[in-house]
C-alpha cells in the first residue's frame, strides 16, 4: 500500500493512502461553502478524476454537528453572488464534474440540507451516521433547490421527492434509508471507518469496469433502453470501447477460468 500523504488547503484537507483520496471540507462554523472553497474543491476534485492512480474518492466533513448546510449566506450578504463563478464542476465541485468516471462515496453526518444534500446526492454513494439530518429548506430563502429539483426525482419516488422540495421539511436517517438515498447508517464512531472499508473494497474492484458503469449510468439517463444498449454493444463509449480492448477484461475471464482472484491493472 502507498504512503499515507495529507495536505491541506485552506478550507479542504486531502489524505491519499494508496489509490483512495479523502476529501475532508473543514470550515468552521458550520462548513457552508462560498465561492472560493468551491473553487479549491473542484480543483481537487478534478485532480482525483484525471489522476490514474486513484481510484475512489471520500467526501466527508470535520465536526459532528454539520456534514454541510450549503450555500454560505453570509458570504453572500458580504458580496459572493448565488450565481458566482463556483469554479471547476460547479457547486462544490462534484456537482457538474464532467467524465468523473470513478466512484466517490459521501460520509455525512450531522446536518446536511440545501447545497449540502445536493452535494451528497452528487456521490454515488452515501454512508451517514444515526445523528444525520437532511432538508431541502431553499423555499425559505425565495430561492430554488436546483440541482436537487433535477436530480432527486430520479433518484427516489416522484411524489417522495416533491414532499421534499415543496415543503423544505426535515427528515432523518431512517427515512432517506427508505427512500434509498443512504447505503448505510452508522454510529458516529464508525462512520470513517466504514467509509474506508467501502473505499478499500472499491479499490480492490475493476476500475475500466467501474468507469464503464458511470458512463453507461450518466448517458442512459435521459435515452431509450434500446438506444442506450445499442451504445453499448457498438462500443460507443469511451469507457466501454477501452474496456473491451483492455488487459483487465482478458484477466477477468482467465482469473475466472483459473478459480483464483483477478489482477487489475486498469489498463
Amino acid at each position: 500500500m502507498a504512503e499515507m500523504q495529507m495536505r491541506t488547503d485552506g478550507p479542504i484537507r486531502t489524505r491519499r493512502e494508496g489509490a483512495i483520496l479523502e476529501v475532508t471540507l473543514d470550515r468552521p462554523k458550520a462548513n457552508a461553502i462560498d465561492l472560493a472553497t468551491s473553487r479549491i474543491m473542484g480543483l481537487v476534485f478534478r485532480d482525483f478524476r484525471d489522476d490514474d492512480s486513484l481510484r475512489v474518492a471520500i467526501l466527508r466533513s470535520e465536526g459532528e454537528k454539520f456534514f454541510c448546510p450549503g450555500w454560505d449566506l453570509k458570504a453572500a450578504a458580504d458580496g459572493d453572488a448565488v450565481d458566482g463563478d463556483y469554479g471547476f464542476g460547479g457547486f462544490g465541485g462534484l456537482q457538474e464534474l464532467p467524465n468523473l468516471n470513478k466512484p466517490v462515496i459521501a460520509a455525512v453526518q450531522g446536518i446536511c440540507c440545501g447545497g449540502g444534500l445536493e452535494l451528497a446526492i452528487s456521490a454515488d454513494l452515501i454512508l451517514c451516521s444515526t445523528n444525520a439530518t437532511f432538508a431541502l429548506p431553499e423555499i425559505r430563502s425565495g430561492t430554488v433547490a436546483d440541482a436537487a429539483s433535477v436530480k432527486l426525482p430520479k433518484r427516489i419516488p416522484y411524489h417522495a421527492a416533491m414532499d421534499l422540495l415543496l415543503t423544505g421539511r426535515w427528515f432523518d436517517a431512517e427515512e432517506a434509508f427508505r427512500w434509498g438515498l443512504i447505503k448505510e447508517i452508522c454510529q458516529p464512531e464508525d462512520l470513517l471507518a466504514k467509509a474506508w472499508d467501502l473505499a478499500r473494497l472499491l479499490e480492490s474492484g475493476p476500475p475500466l469496469v467501474y468507469a464503464a458503469i458511470k458512463e453507461v449510468v450518466r448517458e442512459a439517463e435521459n435515452m431509450r433502453f434500446q438506444d442506450a444498449l445499442n451504445r453499448i454493444t457498438k462500443r460507443q463509449l469511451a469507457t466501454v470501447d477501452r474496456l473491451y480492448s483492455s488487459e483487465d477484461q482478458l484477466e477477468g475471464a482467465r482469473a475466472f477460468a483459473e478459480k483464483r482472484d483477478p489482477v487489475w491493472k486498469g489498463r
